[in-house]
C-alpha cells in the first residue's frame, strides 16, 4: 500500500540549515531522521524531506506552500520570519480572498503563502502553479492525480469566470486530497519566467514492486523517466517512487553502499535487486 507521501526539495548543500529555519519560523518541526544528505521531518504532521543534491537544481515559484495561521498574531510572525533576506512577491495585507494573507520567498527560494482564515485538513499545504505551457491544465491535473493515487478526494474547484482577471474557466483555487495530505492547483495566464522543475519533487513510499511498477507506469505515462527512482509527469511535476525497505538497507552499514551502487544505475527502483545487492 501506498505509505507515505513525501515533499523533497533539493538544495546545494543547505538541507539542514533549512530544516532549522523552519523550525525556527514554525516551529512545528518534527525530525524522524538527518545524515550529510538528507534531512527528514515533519512540518505540521506533513512529511518532508531536503536534499543536499548539489547546484544543479533551484526551488521556484512553480510550487509553493499555504501555510494556514491560527490567528493575526501568528500570520505576522512566521511572516516576519520567512521574509528575513527573502524576496516578497504580494506584500501581507488584506485581499478579496481572506483578511491577511502575503506571498514570499525565504532566503533559500522556498515560495510560501501565508493566509489567514483558510480551511484545510493540514496547516501547510503544496499549491502547483500551472503557467506557460502549462496554462489551463490544473484541472486535468486534479482529474490525472486523483485518478492514479489512491485514496483520493476533490474537496474544491473554484474557476475564473467571465470578466475576472483570467481566463474563463480556468482554475483560480482548488485543493484535492491524495492519501489524506491536501494539494492545491491554480492556473495563471500571466507570463513567468519559471515552470516545474526537480527543486520540489513529491515522493511515494510504497511496499512491493507491483506498487512501484504501477506508479512509475502511470505518473510517467506521456511523461520523462528519469533515474534512482525519479519521474516527471506529463506536466513536469517530478516524483519519486520508492520501496520502503530503501531506508532500512540504506541505515545499515553493512549494505549502504552496494545498495547505492545498485540504486544508482537502475530508472525504476527494482526491490529484488536493492535486496541481491545487500547480500552481496
Amino acid at each position: 500500500m501506498l505509505q507515505e507521501i513525501t515533499t523533497c526539495l533539493w538544495f546545494d548543500t543547505q538541507a539542514k540549515e533549512a530544516m532549522l529555519f523552519y523550525q525556527e519560523v514554525f516551529g512545528a518541526v518534527e525530525i524522524s531522521s538527518e545524515n550529510p544528505y538528507v534531512v527528514n521531518y515533519k512540518l505540521y504532521g506533513r512529511p518532508f524531506m531536503h536534499l543536499n543534491g548539489g547546484p544543479r537544481f533551484k526551488v521556484n515559484s512553480s510550487i509553493s506552500f499555504l501555510i494556514n495561521g491560527e490567528n493575526e498574531a501568528a500570520v505576522k510572525t512566521i511572516w516576519d520570519k520567512l521574509i528575513v533576506d527573502g524576496n516578497i512577491m504580494m506584500p501581507l495585507n488584506k485581499y478579496p480572498w481572506s483578511s491577511l494573507y502575503g506571498w514570499c520567498a525565504d532566503k533559500f527560494g522556498v515560495n510560501w503563502q501565508i493566509m489567514l482564515g483558510h480551511e484545510s485538513s493540514c496547516t501547510v499545504m503544496p499549491q502547483l502553479l500551472f503557467c506557460g505551457p502549462n496554462n489551463g491544465k490544473a484541472n486535468e491535473a486534479i482529474e490525472f492525480y486523483t485518478a492514479v493515487i489512491k485514496p483520493s478526494h476533490i474537496v474544491q474547484i473554484s474557476k475564473y469566470e467571465k470578466g475576472e482577471p483570467d481566463i474563463e474557466g480556468n482554475i483560480k483555487y482548488s485543493q484535492f486530497e491524495l492519501n489524506k495530505l491536501p494539494f492545491g492547483t491554480l492556473d495563471s495566464s500571466a507570463p513567468h519566467n519559471f515552470n516545474f522543475n526537480e527543486g520540489v519533487s513529491f515522493m511515494l513510499t510504497v511496499d512491493t514492486q507491483e506498487e512501484i511498477d504501477y506508479y512509475w507506469d502511470q505518473l510517467s505515462k506521456e511523461g520523462t523517466p528519469g533515474r534512482c527512482g525519479w519521474l516527471k509527469d506529463k506536466f513536469g511535476v517530478s516524483w519519486q517512487v520508492v520501496p520502503s525497505v530503501l531506508g532500512k538497507l540504506m541505515t545499515s552499514r553493512e549494505t549502504a553502499a552496494n545498495v547505492t551502487k545498485a540504486f544508482m544505475g537502475m530508472t525504476k527502483f527494482i526491490i529484488a535487486d536493492l535486496a541481491l545487492a545487500a547480500k552481496q
